[in-house]
């Protein structure tokens, strides 16, 4: 027992994916609905406390190799860990862990019965791939988890109770496939030019490689490839219909974890495989981020405003979030990278409160119609709080984590000298407000239907979930030491290069 910690303590990072990695099959062999949601809860609890701990001893005492197997890179597979990756763990690993608890009363009203086990195998395989798309330092093993979280998604959104269900998820796929083959092709080049897959050794080679056009193609290959997996507008045309018709468990996940770990890799690849002064200074990246960025603020808001389903609004307005993401990594600077890294964070907390409240309401009334919730605010006070706390996070209101990412995306843009883009960010967020204030409005301040006559709260498996997730809301645009110090030692990090 003496050894047994020390020697589960030195291999984290590998059991931060192998654990859930190996709970999938477990779920799906257990073949009970309860059963599998053990086995699924438990690989998630345990991939949060590996991530906790990963993001403690990062913070503190520097980045972590492990290498696979014995093999030392750049001959073997690397799994590297830094404050920067860390905190990206740990934000897939705890939204996963607490959309399994809403997931366990959820998926009974969504998916057809007796496939429960599946739908359990199915995220703890999601789970997997994002964890490891985050945690390893080899630039193919992040296509292989890219396919694992990618495929497992697909199947995922396609169990939705509605038909167009399907249609979603195949449009998912389609898009996906081209996104993935693209960053394929793009490490396929830097492979045929350097002869290796290390991160940290592609850093150290691609510098004097950076005039040759396949390594100019690589670039362009990997940022389209991961712009189409992020949903960087206009590459965002599957996710509204992804996140509509998806299980409300499903899109929560998704919504919080997905595009931000895609988000993560292009930060990953643009500050420290290819470098700033490469992506920015020789090559035109700022205006390839810059513009489509602004275009997803308004076109995001925009589309929002005129939706009559909620989730679907929720969906655009990712796009949305995911612009402002984007502006700050465009802008190029410490500042900006730690903007993005604080939105994703923050971002990520805000859809997941708000898409667990709608699969509050779902399961209450079977719709998440904007045209169905009149009134429903009295009749289900707590799920309305959640819904009106995440809903001022996303408008930036202070004291909320949304003030936190907005006050310090203007103080980047600030930096640059660029009062523009402050005025657009400003802008962009007041159309937030509307259609922010059209659910508050549906939801408190119009008579309730005849039918929605005895509904109330959802159970508490769901409704404790999301007040957490509404209440993280609230604490972190309170106490931002966490949010704040980790991107802040992330973003010098990524100006630094990798390994510190």
């Amino acid at each position: 027992m003496n050894t047994l910690l020390p020697n589960v303590l030195a291999h984290l990072p590998a059991l931060q994916v192998v654990v859930p990695l190996v709970a999938a099959p477990l779920c799906l062999l257990a073949g009970r609905a309860g059963l599998a949601w053990i086995i699924a809860f438990l690989a998630a609890a345990f991939a949060t406390f590996a991530a906790a701990v990963l993001a403690y001893e990062t913070f503190h005492n520097g980045p972590i190799s492990y290498a696979m197997g014995g093999w030392a890179p750049p001959w073997g597979i690397e799994y590297a860990v830094d404050t920067v990756n860390s905190f990206i763990l740990l934000l897939v690993a705890s939204i996963g862990c607490v959309v399994l608890v809403f997931c366990r009363t959820s998926i009974t009203k969504e998916i057809r019965a007796g496939r429960e086990h599946l739908f359990y195998c199915l995220y703890t395989l999601c789970l997997t791939g994002l964890l490891g798309i985050a945690i390893t330092g080899d630039a193919f093993n992040v296509f292989v988890f890219l396919e694992i979280s990618s495929l497992s998604s697909y199947a995922l959104i396609a169990m939705g109770g509605q038909r167009k269900a399907l249609t979603a998820a195949f449009q998912y796929l389609i898009m996906g496939t081209i996104g993935a083959t693209f960053f394929l092709i793009g490490v396929g080049l830097l492979y045929m030019m350097t002869g290796t897959l290390n991160m940290a050794d592609l850093a150290t080679r691609i510098p004097a490689l950076q005039d040759s056009r396949p390594v100019l193609a690589a670039f362009a290959f990997i940022t389209v490839g991961l712009a189409l997996k992020a949903a960087l507008f206009p590459l965002h045309l599957w996710l509204p219909n992804a996140y509509a018709y998806a299980p409300s468990g499903v899109s929560a996940f998704m919504a919080a974890t997905a595009t931000k770990v895609s988000l993560y890799v292009l930060l990953r690849f643009t500050f420290t495989l290819f470098g700033a002064e490469f992506a920015f200074g020789n090559l035109p990246l700022l205006w390839v981020l810059l513009v489509p960025a602004v275009l997803a603020m308004f076109a995001g808001s925009f589309s929002a405003i005129f939706q009559t389903d909620i989730k679907r609004m929720l969906a655009y307005s990712s796009v949305a979030q995911i612009g402002y993401i984007t502006l700050a990594i465009a802008l190029a600077n410490p500042a900006g990278v730690q903007a993005a890294m604080i939105h994703i964070f923050n971002h990520g907390l805000m859809k997941a409160a708000l898409f667990c409240a709608m699969g509050c309401i779902f399961y209450r009334i079977g719709s998440t119609r904007i045209d169905q919730m009149a009134g429903l605010g009295r009749q289900m006070p707590w799920t309305f709080a959640a819904i009106v706390t995440g809903g001022l996070s996303l408008l930036g209101v202070p004291l909320t984590a949304g003030f936190i990412s907005k006050w310090y995306l203007v103080q980047a843009a600030l930096q640059t000298d660029l009062w523009g883009l402050v005025i657009l960010i400003v802008l962009s967020s007041m159309l937030a407000l509307v259609y922010v204030w059209r659910l508050v409005e549906a939801l408190y301040f119009k008579e309730p239907l005849p039918g929605n006559a005895g509904v109330k709260e959802a159970p508490l498996s769901m409704l404790l979930p999301t007040l957490l997730l509404a209440g993280a809301n609230i604490y972190f645009g309170l106490d931002t030491r966490l949010t704040v110090e980790m991107t802040g030692n992330a973003a010098a990090l990524l100006f630094r290069g990798l390994g510190g």
